[in-house]
Order: structure tokens, then sequence, then C-alpha cells
């Protein structure tokens, strides 16, 4: 029987003080989510074996789940302690590199993508007592080809990227630009390229029997003369199928009964983590992937209209520009032996953009638009008390 290789990846984000606002007004939100992500590790228990899932979590998540007053208030909920402790099973786990704030990269100035993917790494690496982050996703999907040399700078081998954006440059089948990994280059630097197959993940998303995912799986890869690799992602935390707490009725029974069938070989699909594969397998050809984002509820990912869609959410990402630069001239102003008031202010600026850009401020129309201007409003005045502060 030929084996067909699983990569599940599931993306876990919460914008900055959410969960703490939900808690206030709708607290049963934020019980649900919690109660979805303590269920990963706890469904997988005794599957070690042969379960594999790859986890992105966003910097503003794990910044409220380690936050000792958050822990105390949901402990009785999740032990939200325990639950990142579970996350470092390597037996189980991947984590994937991410920005800080989830923001959609290409829409952000390209000096503010370097930060948001160091202030990731440093947490992600003290939280998670490593620094080796093989696996990159771009928040919400969101690629563009020039972010290949910052993603190799960073030292991920490999990216995330919506099958939709995927295009050939390598001649090749449809069965091969999907099911094998690739190489993207641009800018004198070349990355590995995994691709998400859209179709089978709206049905991860919505919900699937385990028989019509193994029958679509093997009809969607029985021309391929090798052992593919089919990646599904979505997130993990939101919609009825992740968050509903019958395992008979929500994704981990699916994934269970999976495995088990899995176990004593009924059929061909075998989970994966992408750098064992990649280890064993290697990558095939070279493709372009056209910028994009993966689909949303209501829109396909071409142009980013999502974050892009009305004059005000424009306007907000052309003013986020301008305060980027202003931050980094007084950065950049600022000498290496300046006050510790100066810096404090060149800091706090500097996360105050970062967390203007998250992509959440965009996605919902124009309804959260104004909290990325409050972040900028702060970031200009943190930035003007800075510059007071320069010796003349």
């Amino acid at each position: 029987m030929r084996r067909i290789h699983h990569a599940l990846v599931l993306n876990l984000h919460q914008p900055a003080g959410n969960l703490w606002e939900l808690l206030e007004f709708e607290p049963w939100q934020t019980n649900d989510v919690l109660y979805a992500m303590d269920r990963i590790p706890r469904s997988l228990w005794g599957y070690e074996d042969i379960a594999r899932v790859h986890l992105s979590l966003s910097g503003t998540l794990l910044e409220t789940l380690m936050d000792p007053a958050f822990q105390a208030k949901m402990y009785g909920v999740v032990d939200c302690g325990a639950l990142l402790w579970r996350l470092q099973n390597l037996a189980l786990f991947r984590l994937l590199g991410t920005g800080y704030y989830h923001p959609v990269l290409p829409l952000i100035p390209e000096a503010d993508r370097e930060e948001q993917l160091h202030r990731w790494q440093g947490l992600a690496g003290h939280l998670f007592w490593r620094n080796d982050f093989q696996g990159f996703w771009p928040p919400e999907m969101a690629f563009s080809m020039e972010l290949i040399p910052l993603l190799k700078r960073m030292g991920y081998r490999y990216v995330l990227v919506d099958s939709e954006h995927v295009e050939a440059v390598t001649p090749m089948s449809w069965h091969d630009l999907v099911y094998r990994p690739h190489i993207a280059r641009y800018g004198g630097a070349e990355i590995v390229v995994v691709v998400r197959d859209r179709d089978l993940s709206n049905a991860q998303e919505s919900g699937m029997e385990m028989d019509w995912f193994i029958n679509e799986v093997e009809a969607r890869t029985r021309w391929c003369d090798y052992e593919p690799l089919v990646t599904t992602a979505t997130d993990g935390d939101n919609g009825g199928w992740f968050r509903n707490p019958n395992y008979e009725a929500n994704y981990w029974g699916f994934y269970r009964s999976l495995l088990d069938n899995a176990r004593t070989g009924k059929h061909p699909i075998r989970p994966t983590f992408i750098d064992d594969y990649l280890d064993r397998y290697g990558v095939h050809g070279e493709v372009k992937v056209n910028t994009g984002a993966w689909n949303t509820g209501w829109h396909n990912g071409h142009g980013f209209l999502q974050w892009t869609g009305s004059q005000m959410q424009k306007d907000a990402l052309k003013r986020i520009a301008q305060v980027s630069q202003s931050v980094h001239d007084l950065r950049g102003q600022a000498s290496s032996s300046a006050d510790p008031e100066t810096n404090r202010l060149i800091e706090e600026a500097m996360w105050h953009l970062l967390r203007a850009e998250t992509s959440c401020n965009f996605y919902w129309g124009e309804a959260w638009v104004d909290r990325a201007h409050k972040d900028m409003d702060i970031s200009l005045d943190c930035v003007e008390a800075g510059l007071r502060h320069l010796p003349l």
C-alpha cells in the first residue's frame, strides 16, 4: 500500500486583550476558546506514536496564556500553565514561527516585519526552551515572494502557502504542484514552500467524516507515483467543529478515529511532521507564489481585500507606514548610549506600532480600525517625548 503523508497545521491566535475583554462581557466565549485549545493535547494523550500536529501560536496569545493574572483568573476552567507545558511535547507537536502581533506581513512596512518575527522568536524561545523553529506560518497565510530573504535570515527552512496562489516554474502536473514541497527563490535567497490544500482545509474547518476524508485524499493523490505530502491548515480554536465538547461531534473525534485506523493499516494515510518528510523525500522543482492570503469567510484571499476593502482601512494602513517611519527615525537618531528614559520611550513607541498592525484591526471591516489608530496615537506621543530627550 502506497503511503500518503498528512501534515496537520492549526493556527491559534487571539488579539491583545481579547480574552480579557470576552471574559468581562461574554465569559462563555473565553471558556470555549480555552477549552478548544486545551482539548488539543488532551485528545492526543496515548497517541504519541502516531499523532503529528503543527501549531502556530501568535505572540499575543502566548502573552495572555503566560500572564499570571490571567492564569489565576482561569484556574478551575483551564490550567493555562499546564497547557503551555503540554504543548512542549516534541513527540506530538511542532511549533511554527509567526509574527508576534499577527500582522498581514505584506501590508506592513518592511522594517516592521523583522521586528514582528524577532519578537515572536524571543518570546517563544524563552517559553518553550528552544530556538529551532523550522517552519513559518505567515499570519492569515498572507505571503509575498519578497518575504523570502527575511525568512531565510531568521533561520526558517520552509513556509506554508495556500494552493490558490502557487504557480509552477518547473513544468509539473497539478498533483505534483500541490502534494510535493518545492523551492521558491527571490532576491538571491530561496526557501522550501509547503502547499496547503485549500479544498481539504475547507472540509477540515467545517466538519467531515473519516471515510470521506480517506476516499478524497486517495482520489486526489491517485496519480502520484511517489509518497505525497497532503497539508491541511485551519484555525484550531474557532468554529463549532473545534469548539464542540462532544468528541463524537468534533474534530478530535474524527482525528483519533483516523489515527486508530492508521495504526492498524486500514488506510494509507500517515500523519507526519513536515521536517521529517523533507529530511526523507526532499523537494521537487521550483514554484512562484503569487501575493495573496488564505480564504476567509467571504473572500478568496486575492488582493488582501478582506483587510483593504474600505477607504478607512486603506487610510489606517497608510498611516501605519508614516508612524513606522517616525519610530524608526527616532531609533536611528538615538545613540546606543541614550538615557534609559529615551530607550524606554523608543521601546514603547515600537510595541504600540507593532500592535496597531494586528490583522484583526483590519479583518472586521471598519469595526476595529479605531484600535489601530489608538495604538498609533500612543506611539506618536512616545516619539515626540523621545525627541525631546535627544541632545541638541
